[in-house]
């Protein structure tokens, strides 16, 4: 009697508890390899496979989530330290430490300018093995950190040693060299404007490694909301000492003593109130709030209504100084995206129209704008509070990207699964969606988009999805954008949803990006054939030069009548025929008839009439009438072959003519 086959089951609960115990991926794959020795039959062995392929997955993404979990911890923990200590050395240290905690590198530093010397000194550093380093002066206008100085905006280099772009000098290539750096990234920080209005640059913060490394998008980012934060500690602790030296001479002033009291007493009270509002801004970050949080303290500590827009113009939050809400209409894009624009370069607020705006930015892209309703001018230390909400509120949107382009990853991936072989297993994939938030047995649209700049559409998919009030999930294949929309029945029509995407992903990208769109569809199976029509739809608009557009198959004509599933061909029918038909049916004229033996004589007048049995001069008078009812273009090519194709489907449908 033989044996029984060894069982699976075993080898999958190994998989659960390798997974539990995060174990490394060679253990993973390792089961494979065991059940493939054991001999276990075909069946299950393939499952055994999925099932490592799925936990391999499952551990990095775990491991990604923990990644971002620790990156969240250090920037709350930066944003204690500015609430909980005053003293400008701890919290420059703090923020040094944190920054190289965040972007993992082997050494982080800070350089101020030295005013009386007249050049750049370094004022904290974390990791650094050299002393010729740490004692490093720079003239102003030298290496990397010049460059940023002198332009404001963030510079990366992944061998400083070999980048021409930077003014080396034989100080700075030695004490690079005795520290063993390679690749720096530097971020400005920024402080209220020069006379000029730009920024002016207080200082710069770097990130360093002893190996060549590429800086991402999003490590700049973050270096930039920490130099924000430093910057910050450093406004603060001047004004804290303005107020000391205001004091120290009020002194030796004993004339005018009385007076200078109550002035400083105004300050130390517009001091302390800009203390108690960042602490609160603070606060909020450390509970986890949003920007209608932000917005409805700012809004209640400024007395004045306050909106948050997108980069399009439309609203995230609307405040009014009770803390209510209220409706906001979308503001003009071009007229906010242009006064934020001027509020980024000069680092601060600026008034227009009877408004105050704050660009609120992560490193050089513009997130959100901040609108205070209120005509009247801001005080120092009011404005201050406002440019503060705005850091604030640049770090929340920041963080909520980040944790909402992860779980797009993630959904990505089972969208590429349904897409790629819906017949597999609609039931698990029904499934796994479930367990990612996506219901697939609910109505979706599915919008299908490319661009030229391929590499940007990615990512502008996930902004377009995280900016509005859009719930859906994005995904990349076969070359192109997959967007996946929840809607409701009798929600945006399709070929609207399409269009609108077209453009707000072409104003993200700066570039043309066509959109064709199909659905409602429900299931695996229903919205793996809606992809197959939104690609066909996708070339058809490409062959017909509507490239940058948006639109679905039902809007492409009786291209959509060949491309699509539903082939409504009666409406098709209708929509190109129509006013013929409710002519000869109201007057019982042939007008139809006439049609189709003028198109079947060659456009013959003569072979027309012998088809007909009438006179040319009634054929003549046929085809006017048909002109006045179909318009002038009826017999242009492109138009022709429309009504052709509409007569065959109406002969083959069944249509009688009279």
């Amino acid at each position: 009697m033989s044996e029984p086959s060894p069982s699976a089951a075993p080898l999958l609960a190994r998989l659960l508890d390798l997974l539990a115990d995060d174990a490394p991926a060679e253990a993973l794959g390792a089961v494979t390899s065991e059940a493939r020795a054991a001999g276990v039959p075909a069946a299950e062995l393939a499952e055994v496979e999925r099932a490592a392929a799925t936990a391999l997955r499952i551990r990095g993404a775990l491991r990604q989530h923990r990644r971002r979990e620790l990156q969240l911890t250090a920037l709350f923990d930066t944003a204690g330290d500015l609430a909980a200590s005053r003293d400008l050395d701890d919290v420059l240290k703090a923020i040094v430490r944190r920054a190289r905690m965040l972007l993992g590198t082997d050494t982080a530093y800070l350089t101020l300018p030295d005013e009386e010397a007249g050049d750049t000194y370094m004022r904290v550093t974390d990791g650094s093995v050299s002393v010729l380093f740490q004692r490093l002066r720079l003239e102003l206008g030298e290496g990397l950190g010049g460059l940023v100085a002198q332009t404001a905006s963030p510079y990366a280099t992944p061998d400083y040693r070999t980048d021409e772009r930077f003014h080396h000098t034989r100080n700075i290539n030695a004490g690079v060299l005795d520290e063993g750096l390679v690749a720096i990234l530097g971020v400005p920080l920024l402080l209220g404007s020069s006379r000029g209005g730009t920024g002016k640059v207080i200082g710069v913060l770097f990130a360093a490694d002893r190996a060549a490394r590429v800086f991402s998008p999003d490590e700049v980012a973050l270096l930039c909301s920490l130099a924000a934060h430093a910057a910050i500690a450093i406004d603060t602790a001047r004004a804290l000492d303005d107020t000391r030296s205001a004091l120290a001479e009020l002194a030796g002033a004993n004339a005018e003593l009385a007076e200078a009291n109550a002035a400083v007493r105004a300050h130390s009270a517009a001091m302390r109130r800009a203390e108690e509002a960042h602490d609160r801004l603070t606060d909020l970050v450390l509970r986890g709030g949003d920007v209608k949080d932000v917005a409805v303290s700012v809004a209640g500590l400024l007395d004045s209504p306050l909106t948050i827009h997108d980069p399009g113009g439309r609203p995230l939050a609307a405040v009014r100084p009770d803390g209510t809400g209220f409706a906001a209409d979308s503001m003009d894009a071009g007229w906010l995206a242009g006064t934020a624009e001027e509020s980024r370069h000069g680092a601060r607020a600026v008034h227009r129209d009877g408004r105050w705006i704050c660009a609120v930015l992560a490193g050089q892209e513009l997130l959100a704008s901040l609108v205070l309703h209120r005509p009247d001018r801001l005080d120092d230390s009011d404005r201050r509070l406002f440019e503060r909400a705005a850091v604030v509120t640049g770090l929340l949107l920041l963080l909520r990207r980040t944790v909402a382009e992860t779980e797009n990853r993630i959904r990505g991936e089972l969208i590429s699964d349904l897409l790629g072989d819906p017949e597999r297993d609609p039931a698990g994939l029904a499934e796994r969606g479930r367990r990612l938030g996506i219901d697939l047995d609910r109505p979706h649209l599915l919008l299908v988009a490319e661009a030229a700049a391929r590499e940007r559409l990615g990512g502008a998919a996930m902004r377009y999805l995280f900016g509005g009030d859009i719930h859906g999930v994005s995904a990349e294949h076969a070359g192109t954008v997959v967007l996946l929309i929840d809607c409701d029945a009798g929600g945006t029509p399709v070929g609207d949803a399409a269009r609108a995407a077209a453009a707000q992903l072409g104003h993200l990208v700066q570039a043309p990006v066509t959109v064709a769109g199909t659905g409602p569809a429900r299931g695996a199976r229903e919205l793996a054939a809606a992809y197959a029509e939104a690609a066909r739809c996708l070339r058809a608009m490409r062959v017909l030069g509507r490239e940058g557009e948006g639109a679905c198959v039902d809007e492409l004509g009786f291209l959509g009548v060949v491309l699509g599933n539903a082939k409504d061909v009666d409406g098709f029918v209708t929509a190109v025929l129509g006013p013929l038909l409710r002519y000869d049916e109201r007057r019982g004229t042939h007008l139809v008839r006439t049609l189709r033996a003028y198109f079947g004589a060659g456009g013959s007048l003569i072979r027309a009439k012998d088809e007909l049995h009438v006179h040319v001069n009634t054929v003549v008078q046929r085809l006017d009438r048909i002109q006045v009812l179909l318009g002038r273009d009826w017999n242009e090519p492109d138009r022709a072959l429309e009504l052709q194709l509409a007569l065959r489907l109406h002969l083959l449908s069944g249509g009688r003519d009279r």
